[in-house]
Formats: structure tokens, C-alpha cells, sequence
């Protein structure tokens, strides 16, 4: 059960309208990165969750995600209030309110009109909102893993938003947001590491034959050596003939197939089959060919 409360978790408090700005924090509602797709994604988590630690947390998160919603949600709306009410109010000539909501690289003329100075659910480039974004794979060492990661992302956007603006009330505003993920990602990070063990994710181990091996395929000028793939725990593979059927087979694809699909499969590539010996005259041949008429025409053809 949800209940709303009309105060929000932090004030917003908007300097002067920008209609540009505010459709670039569209990017924090409506992306893949923002608030909405955070939410979704701990939400359903929390839905399937067995640990009664970790559900609890992620029900938190989540809804502490959709109030992240709403401040952003607040933000969009109050940037773009003066643009909406000349829009909507037909104030201005038509060529000085176009010049308002495209002019000086404001692109946010698509979300004026289609969304009359809303806040819709949409990116910063006003491509939909999509549940793609989600996505959880249902075991907890990997889904908290990549919960980690959508703090971090979503934090870096909440940085390039701040040092987009000299709004001091959008900054503030931002700069707790961003905060928040931070947090996030400490509580993240303290549950998957309560999981013992937590690596590899998932219940099987790696086969010890492969788990500690770094194969150097990239190879050439600009090759480096560290901690990834150096040191006592990893043995190093640098021979491209040692990087082929590593697993002592002949590197082939191979199926057994049944005697009748064997004649059938047997059958068709004996008719597909190409004449090493064949010098065929192609279509493209015949159109280079010299003929006297002008480059490109068709070539004389017998009747």
C-alpha cells in the first residue's frame, strides 16, 4: 500500500524558467538511468526477494526512488512554467515563440508541444520510457551487482546536470539527488557483501581450469600488464596457438545427426556445392564490359 504525502523529500526552489534545461532533466525521469527505471527495477526485486533484510531494503529504496521521481518530476515542471503558460496562452507572435523554445540550442520544443511543459516520461532526446530498463535477472549476487551500477551511472548524469546549470536551487536540489545514489550504493554494496560467498554470482562454481586464466588477445602496441591480469592468481596466455581448443578438442563444430537427417543434410550441400573449376561471365562482368555506348548502358545481348 502506498501512501502519498504532498510535501516532497527535498524543496525545490527554480531560480527563472529554462526550457532547455528542464528537458535535460528529462534525462533523471525518463531514462534509462533515472529515477523511474531505479525504481521499477527494486521494486519488482523486492517483490521476489526471500531475505526479509534485503526485501525491506529494497522496498525502501525503491519508494525512496519514486520521491526522486516527484523532485525531478517538480524540477522539469517549474523550469518550463513560463514557457508553458505563453505557449499555452498564445502570448507572443508565432515567430518569437518559436525563436523562445528552440532558439540559443533549446531543443526542448519537442516536450513544449507534444507535452505542453510537462514533465513526461521520456529522455533527454524524448525517446519513451521502456520497462527494457529493467534489468533484473532474479539472482540476488547479480542483481545487486548491477544495482551498484545504476547508482554509479545515475550518479555521473546527476553530475553533468549539475555543471549544465548556475541555478543554485536546481543545484542543491541535484547535488542531494545525487547524494541519495551514493547512499544507495553503500547499502547495495553492504548486502551483497553479506552473502557468503557472493562470487562467482549464482550457485556454480567456474571450472578451475578456465576461471584463473587471462587470455591476451588484443595483441600489439599499447599492451599493458596489471592486477587484471598479473600476479600469482592468474596465469597468463599470450601464444595464440594456446588460445585454440583450450579444450584439447579439434576447435570444430560438430553435431551428430541421425542417418536420414545425415543423407538429408548430405543431400543439400551436394547441390549447393561450389565448382572450384568455374570461371562464370557475371552480371557484373558484363556491365564493365567495353561495348561503344555511353558508361553505365547496357550491353549489346544476343536475341
Amino acid at each position: 500500500m502506498f501512501a502519498h504525502n504532498k510535501r516532497l523529500q527535498y524543496t525545490v526552489r527554480v531560480e527563472q524558467p529554462n526550457p532547455g534545461l528542464a528537458n535535460l532533466m528529462l534525462e533523471q525521469f525518463g531514462g534509462p538511468q533515472g529515477e523511474l527505471a531505479a525504481a521499477c527495477r527494486y521494486f519488482t526485486q523486492a517483490l521476489a526477494e526471500d531475505d526479509p533484510g534485503r526485501k525491506d531494503m529494497l522496498f525502501d529504496i525503491a519508494t525512496e526512488e519514486l520521491s526522486h521521481l516527484e523532485v525531478i518530476g517538480n524540477i522539469v515542471v517549474m523550469l518550463n512554467k513560463g514557457a508553458r503558460g505563453r505557449l499555452a496562452e498564445g502570448v507572443d507572435q508565432a515567430a518569437e515563440l518559436y525563436r523562445n523554445i528552440t532558439g540559443a540550442g533549446n531543443d526542448s520544443h519537442v516536450t513544449q508541444v507534444l507535452y505542453g511543459g510537462g514533465a513526461p516520461l521520456v529522455n533527454s532526446a524524448g525517446v519513451p520510457w521502456s520497462a527494457a530498463y529493467i534489468d533484473t535477472i532474479g539472482e540476488p549476487t547479480a542483481d545487486l551487482r548491477s544495482n551498484i551500477a545504476a547508482e554509479a551511472r545515475a550518479k555521473i548524469v546527476y553530475e553533468r546536470l549539475i555543471n549544465l546549470t548556475d541555478d543554485p536551487g536546481v543545484k542543491e536540489a541535484l547535488g542531494f539527488l545525487m547524494t541519495r545514489e551514493v547512499a544507495h550504493q553503500k547499502s547495495f554494496e553492504k548486502a551483497l557483501y553479506s552473502i557468503e560467498p557472493n562470487f562467482p554470482p549464482g550457485k556454480l562454481p567456474g571450472d578451475p581450469q578456465y576461471a584463473d586464466v587471462y587470455f591476451n588477445m588484443s595483441q600489439g602496441p599499447g599492451e599493458e600488464r596489471g592486477p587484471w591480469n598479473q600476479g600469482g592468481k592468474w596465469q597468463y596466455v599470450s601464444d595464440p596457438r594456446q588460445q585454440m581448443a583450450v579444450d584439447g578438442g579439434t576447435g570444430e563444430a560438430e553435431v551428430k545427426l541421425p542417418k536420414d537427417e545425415l543423407a538429408t543434410v548430405q543431400q543439400m550441400a551436394a547441390r549447393t556445392a561450389s565448382n572450384p573449376d568455374a570461371d562464370p561471365l557475371t552480371g557484373a562482368e558484363l556491365g564493365m564490359r567495353p561495348n561503344g555506348r555511353n558508361n553505365g548502358a547496357a550491353p549489346d545481348m544476343p536475341l
